[in-house]
C-alpha cells in the first residue's frame, strides 16, 4: 500500500505538474477550479490490450499518484468496452480486436499493477473502474440519439487523432472511439463526480471532445466549465515515436516480461 502522508506536496497540483514537466496543455478554468478546492476527482483511461502496462504508462500513473497526494481522488478506467474498439490516436494502423476473455484477463493484471503504485484505500482511495459497465448495456439507437447528435462530423474530423489517419484509412469502428470516450467522461461525472480527465498529448482531441459533450448535455444555464482536461507529454522513443508495447524494445512493468535488471538498464 502506498503511503499518503509522508510525501504530500505543499504546492498546488498544477504547479507541481509544471515543475515536473507534466503539463502539455490544459483546458480553460482548471487553475481556478483547483484553487477553489484541490479535492477533485480525475481519471485516466488504460486500454487493456496487454497483460502488463509499460513505461509509456508511467507518466499517467504518476499523474494519478500526484493528484492523490494533492487531495484529489484518482480513478483508473480500464477500457473493457472501448478496448473492443481501439483508439486511433497515435496509431498508423487499426488495432487487433480482442475477445471479452482476453480483455477480462488483461484488466485483472493491470489492476494488480496499479494497486502497487496508487493507494486504493481510505475515503480518497483510488477507484478501478471498467467502462464495459455502462458501454456494455448501451443501445445503439439510444447512443446515436442522445450522444452522437451533440458532436458534429466536422468537429470530429478537425481533431488531429482523426486527421492523421484519414489518408491511411480509418474505419467507422475507430472513428466512433472519440464519441465513446466522451461518453465515458460524461458517465464518470454523473456516477462518481469526476471533473478532470488526464492523458497523454495524443489524447487532447478525445479529452476536449468529452468536456464539450458534458457542456452540451449537462451545461444548460451554466456559465463556468463543468469538466476539465489536462495533458502531459508523451514518453517517446529515440526515433520520436510514441513509446508503446509495439515499439522496439518495449519495457514492461511486469518483471516476468522485463527483468528488474533490464528495467534498470533502460533508465540508465
Amino acid at each position: 500500500m502506498c503511503s499518503m502522508a509522508s510525501d504530500r506536496a505543499p504546492t498546488s497540483l498544477l504547479a507541481d505538474f509544471r515543475a515536473r514537466g507534466l503539463v502539455h496543455d490544459a483546458t480553460a478554468g482548471l487553475e481556478e477550479r483547483l484553487a477553489a478546492n484541490p479535492s477533485i476527482s480525475g481519471y485516466i483511461g488504460f486500454d487493456p490490450t496487454g497483460t502488463s502496462l509499460h513505461v509509456g504508462h508511467l507518466l499517467g500513473i504518476m499523474a494519478l499518484r500526484r493528484l492523490q497526494l494533492h487531495g484529489g481522488r484518482p480513478i483508473a478506467l480500464v477500457g473493457g468496452g472501448t478496448g473492443m474498439i481501439g483508439d486511433p490516436s497515435g496509431r498508423s494502423s487499426e488495432r487487433r480486436l480482442l475477445s471479452a476473455e482476453e480483455l477480462a484477463s488483461n484488466r485483472a493484471a493491470i489492476g494488480a499493477q496499479l494497486a502497487r503504485l496508487v493507494d486504493f484505500e481510505g475515503p480518497r482511495g483510488a477507484l478501478l473502474l471498467d467502462n464495459l459497465a455502462w458501454l456494455g448495456e448501451l443501445g445503439l439507437i439510444d447512443f446515436l440519439r442522445d450522444t452522437g447528435k451533440h458532436l458534429t462530423v466536422g468537429y470530429m474530423l478537425a481533431k488531429d487523432s482523426v486527421k492523421a489517419r484519414l489518408e491511411s484509412g480509418l474505419s467507422y469502428t475507430e472513428f466512433s472511439y472519440m464519441l465513446l470516450q466522451s461518453f465515458d467522461f460524461l458517465m464518470l461525472r454523473r456516477l462518481h463526480g469526476v471533473e478532470l480527465q488526464m492523458g497523454g498529448s495524443d489524447q487532447w482531441g478525445n479529452i476536449t471532445a468529452g468536456t464539450e459533450l458534458i457542456r452540451r448535455v449537462d451545461g444548460a444555464g451554466v456559465t463556468s466549465p463543468l469538466a476539465f482536461g489536462l495533458c502531459y507529454p508523451l514518453l517517446l522513443t529515440k526515433s520520436g515515436d510514441k513509446f508503446g508495447k509495439t515499439a522496439d524494445g518495449a519495457i514492461w512493468l511486469d518483471p516476468a516480461q522485463t527483468s528488474p535488471y533490464a528495467f534498470h538498464q533502460f533508465w540508465m
